[in-house]
């Protein structure tokens, strides 16, 4: 629990504040009553998937990376994919995908969610769902990464 509030502070702090290093980080933190170690802030700051960027003046602040919330996204997706794929294939540029009986539409509502650029769309049945992409490549590279993951 105490990490989940540390978390939840250093994301207050970094969307209050201009934080450029750890060091300022970690004393914003022991202002608001929380003690912790530099070596736990850096771990803090890979989970959560903080990044670097400038802040003007050639100054650069920890924010919230854009693909925070798709990595987190694509951790869950591992575990339902894993637990409802039963095979994916491609032709051309359609992804097949056959699923546990009434799981085809929930796989392409999280993919649907999930900003792929290279996804055209998707529709599902009960066990398969097609998906459109923009080329065979990318339907390619979408089983080849999805198979990985199985």
């Amino acid at each position: 629990m105490m990490k989940n509030n540390r978390q939840a502070m250093i994301l207050e702090i970094i969307s209050q504040e201009n934080i450029e290093t750890q060091e300022q980080l970690l004393a914003k933190l022991q202002e608001r009553g929380i003690n912790s170690t530099q070596a736990t802030i850096s771990r803090d700051i890979k989970q959560m998937h903080l990044i670097k960027q400038p802040a003007g003046q050639g100054v650069y602040k920890y924010a919230v990376s854009d693909n925070r919330n798709r990595l987190n996204f694509a951790e869950k997706l591992r575990t339902i994919f894993r637990e409802s794929i039963t095979s994916i294939d491609y032709a051309q540029n359609i992804v097949v995908i056959k699923t546990m009986p009434g799981l085809a539409s929930a796989a392409c509502s999280a993919l649907d969610n999930m900003d792929l650029t290279y996804m055209v769309g998707s529709l599902a049945g009960d066990d398969t769902a097609f998906l459109l992409m923009k080329d065979t490549e990318a339907a390619e590279t979408f089983c080849e990464e999805i198979k990985e993951m199985l």
